[in-house]
């Protein structure tokens, strides 16, 4: 799973949620929105086995849509890698 990695770099598993990701510098938009969407049908497969989940999907959903809403006001269009760190 992509997100075992992504949880490692991030500091633990207890570091890592829709919302951080939303908001995480290291990240373009696009990214965010790959990486919740990964999130979004992991979850939605582990419903469907009958498996705990980590996140809802309503909650990885307002994830995507805080993402959606910070680019249409220009906010996370780019990384810090760019030249803003």
């Amino acid at each position: 799973m992509v997100f075992d990695t992504l949880k490692q770099a991030m500091g633990g598993g207890d570091n890592l949620n829709p919302m951080l990701i939303a908001h995480h510098t290291l990240f373009t938009a696009r990214e965010k929105i790959d990486l919740l969407n990964q999130l979004k049908a992991e979850a939605n497969g582990a419903l469907a086995e009958g498996k705990p989940v980590d996140f809802e999907p309503e909650e990885i959903d307002r994830a995507i849509a805080e993402v959606r809403e910070g680019v249409e006001s220009g906010v996370g269009t780019e990384t810090v890698l760019r030249g803003d760190f």
